[in-house]
């Protein structure tokens, strides 16, 4: 067992008030010329699903899930970039609740403003998005952030929609390099 004495306090792993593992796990990304990465924790290999083939820096979001079991454990995350540039973060432990349906606003009428025809055209965009990263909407018209559980959604004007001639709509996360593409019919 281990004892670790804090200014008279003293936390073992089973105390109630020792709420952080006593060594974080340490998750290292390389990026290959081709996009894909090469995953170790602690120093081992983290092989990528079967039906995935390899870790690809899409995937981001997915290595994070998997190696803290849907982010019940912190872990320190060291990106080596292809160019020779290293990113080193500390990811916190997150609870994950179920997904709450989003409170629909109701719309704010001020007189004298001309009314639109219709109402937005919802996109969801689908789950492997970092949470509040920047999500491009494209044609880019919009930017929406991802929610808490990694989803994007997007309200889009119809007017703007119709002006377009758009049948589809592509979501980007700037961070995650998550791409949904989704039609508007």
């Amino acid at each position: 067992m281990v004892r670790v004495h804090l200014a008279g306090m003293r936390l073992t792993p089973d105390s109630p008030d020792s709420s952080a593992p006593v060594v974080v796990p340490h998750l290292v990304l390389d990026v290959h010329e081709d996009g894909t990465l090469a995953a170790t924790l602690n120093h081992h290999p983290v092989a990528a699903p079967e039906d995935v083939g390899a870790w690809r820096r899409a995937m981001f979001a997915q290595i994070i899930d998997h190696v803290t079991h849907d982010r019940a454990i912190p872990v320190r995350v060291t990106v080596h970039e292809v160019d020779g540039s290293t990113f080193t973060d500390i990811l916190p432990a997150a609870e994950r609740p179920a997904p709450k349906p989003e409170p629909q606003p109701e719309p704010v009428r001020k007189p004298g403003r001309r009314r639109r025809g219709a109402d937005p055209i919802r996109v969801d965009g689908g789950e492997g998005f970092i949470s509040g990263e920047d999500v491009a909407v494209a044609v880019i018209v919009a930017h929406t952030d991802a929610a808490p559980d990694g989803r994007a959604r997007a309200l889009l004007d119809p007017e703007v929609v119709a002006a377009a001639k758009a049948g589809e709509v592509v979501l980007v996360g700037r961070v995650s390099g998550t791409i949904a593409v989704r039609g508007l019919s």
